[in-house]
């Protein structure tokens, strides 16, 4: 099963994913995104560590390529988060390039292999001001993700203000 989480900076996504997967019964992979560059950076990742502290997860750093990780059925996976993947995919080389099918490929991938895939994305864009062309491709490619994971997702839910709203499927918890 696929769900997707979505929502804006610092809107309760993360948390409500985390809870998502408490009750169950088996591996809990948490596959971390975020490439630590800067303060800021580390600071947000030690922030998610101590929230998954004693909760029961692996963590998979991986920050491009995740239709490379090898997991077995018995697991649930936590990507955590597409926003980040995108922006390693895009910008990890000299060239600017597309990442969409590549991202959406390795979470269908995934959700073949695993349990459960708990997807969180964050939503980009929505100011309507208007940005450099790196930065315009990285809000369109996005989107497009965006679009494309709650396709294929069982669940799609938008987290606003910490209260989670269901969007497509049925609220897992």
């Amino acid at each position: 099963m696929i769900t997707l989480i979505t929502g804006g900076s610092k809107c309760g996504k993360s948390s409500f994913a985390e809870r998502m997967l408490e009750s169950f019964i088996g591996r809990k992979i948490y596959i971390a995104t975020m490439r630590p560059f800067g303060d800021d950076a580390f600071e947000a990742i030690e922030r998610h560590r101590v929230m998954r502290d004693g909760k029961g997860f692996e963590t998979i750093e991986k920050y491009t390529d995740i239709h490379k990780i090898s997991l077995d059925s018995n697991c649930a996976v936590l990507l955590e988060c597409v926003g980040n993947l995108c922006a390693n995919e895009m910008f990890s080389g000299d060239v600017i390039c597309q990442p969409n099918d590549k991202i959406v490929n390795g979470i269908r991938t995934l959700s073949h292999s695993v349990s459960d895939i708990v997807v969180v994305s964050n939503q980009v864009g929505c100011d309507g001001i208007s940005y450099s062309d790196g930065t315009s491709s990285f809000i369109r490619s996005m989107g497009e993700i965006n679009q494309s994971i709650a396709r294929i997702a069982d669940n799609v839910i938008e987290c606003v203000y910490g209260i989670p709203v269901l969007l497509k499927g049925e609220m897992p918890c």
